[in-house]
């Protein structure tokens, strides 16, 4: 049976056979370890010379941004990551100066420490980080970890972090904004529930489903609710739909349309499945990324990986996925082109593709702990959700 809140964010199958042991996750946050994988050629690049400083950040209980927020304010110095990682989780990652020669030496507080590895000779960026290697543990589950082998039967699904994890309204605002229904994507913003949020959360978005209680209530808004507060103050001073939508960093709105293409990938991904494609093995005609992540046709003999469509814009109709595709933006009321945004041409979508299994390495199990890498970009929670088979996603620490 597939959970509720999976098939609100895209995803109706499971790809294993196996039953699942159930249990939680993160439970505390040495249960959940992530370390990022830099590239060997990287690596090799890191020197004692003069440069770009790399460090290596090592954190628990905060969030990436919020760390480099406080370097940034006790140091004076701008530090960019090569991947966000969250709070309820320790974890390693690489970051790196904006600006050459500039650095500083080892530095710690209570939630992260800061080590100097070297110099660069450009800045480091996403492409540098090959993956991620993970290191978890499953409490409260049944027996039964070491006989899960289909690790490479797993399909590359987003995550349920992509959408909102406990709220998944992200790629719902995507869509009101894709479909110019700004005030839709405001309401959304502000008044969308889950019975998965707590019930002080819940209460004041029910208060502001009513354009009447905006100004009402805008001091009830807890602090953490920051774009909702940015949100209400623009619709409290103009009353104007599209400026306040614009008033949210670019960024973010970005990854409302990022969460909706993702949403589609989900579905497409699902429907192919149920369809009987098989998508673990590239065939004549696919698209694939070779083993240095290079976008191209099929070729026998080589090793590639096959690609579903992200739809955008620019999407690309000749792949044996049309037709699930072509179905479900047509159900979604969606066409390729609307991913270009006259009123906001900064949030407009090509698209592109992306690998449709997850490709695991160096997997292992004892117990109840659970070890394996995944290439960029892929979710270990996708990974733990075929070994567990939760009742309830977010319940279980998801």
């Amino acid at each position: 049976m597939i959970p509720d809140i999976d098939s609100q964010i895209g995803i109706s199958v499971y790809s294993t056979k196996f039953s699942g042991i159930g249990g939680k996750i993160r439970v505390v946050p040495e249960d959940f370890q992530v370390s990022e994988l830099l590239s060997e050629k990287i690596k090799n690049n890191i020197n004692d010379q003069n440069g770009y400083a790399v460090y290596k950040l090592k954190k628990k209980k905060i969030d990436t941004n919020h760390v480099l927020s406080g370097i940034f304010r006790q140091k004076g110095i701008r530090l960019k990551s090569l991947g966000l990682k969250d709070a309820s989780a320790i974890t390693e990652q690489f970051v790196c100066s904006l600006t050459k020669g500039k650095s500083i030496d080892n530095f710690s507080s209570d939630k992260y420490s800061l080590e100097k590895l070297g110099y660069v000779k450009k800045p480091l960026s996403k492409k540098d980080m090959v993956g991620n290697h993970f290191k978890l543990k499953i409490s409260d589950c049944q027996n039964g970890l070491e006989s899960f082998t289909e690790y490479n039967k797993v399909l590359n699904f987003y995550g349920y972090q992509r959408f909102g994890s406990k709220r998944p309204v992200t790629h719902l605002i995507g869509k009101a904004i894709l479909q110019m229904d700004f005030e839709k994507a405001i309401d959304l913003i502000l008044s969308f529930t889950s019975s998965h949020d707590s019930a002080e959360n819940n209460e004041i978005r029910e208060k502001l489903s009513d354009k009447a209680n905006y100004e009402r209530y805008f001091d009830q808004v807890p602090i953490q609710m920051d774009i909702e507060r940015i949100v209400l103050k623009e619709m409290i001073d103009h009353g104007d739909s599209i400026r306040a939508i614009r008033a949210i960093p670019v960024s973010l709105r970005r990854f409302y349309i990022q969460a909706y293409q993702s949403f589609i990938f989900n579905q497409s991904l699902s429907a192919a499945f149920l369809d009987g494609e098989n998508l673990f093995e590239a065939q004549s005609g696919d698209v694939c990324f070779d083993h240095n992540g290079i976008i191209g046709k099929y070729v026998k003999g080589l090793d590639q990986n096959l690609a579903l469509p992200f739809v955008g814009y620019s999407y690309y109709k000749k792949t044996r996925f049309d037709f699930q595709i072509s179905k479900i933006l047509e159900q979604e009321e969606i066409s390729p082109k609307d991913f270009f945004i006259k009123e906001m041409q900064e949030v407009s979508s090509e698209g592109g593709f992306r690998q449709s299994a997850i490709h695991c390495t160096d997997y292992s199990s004892h117990e109840n702990i659970v070890e394996f890498s995944l290439s960029r970009g892929s979710f270990a929670t996708i990974l733990l959700r075929e070994i567990m088979k939760p009742a309830d996603p977010i319940i279980a620490g998801f």
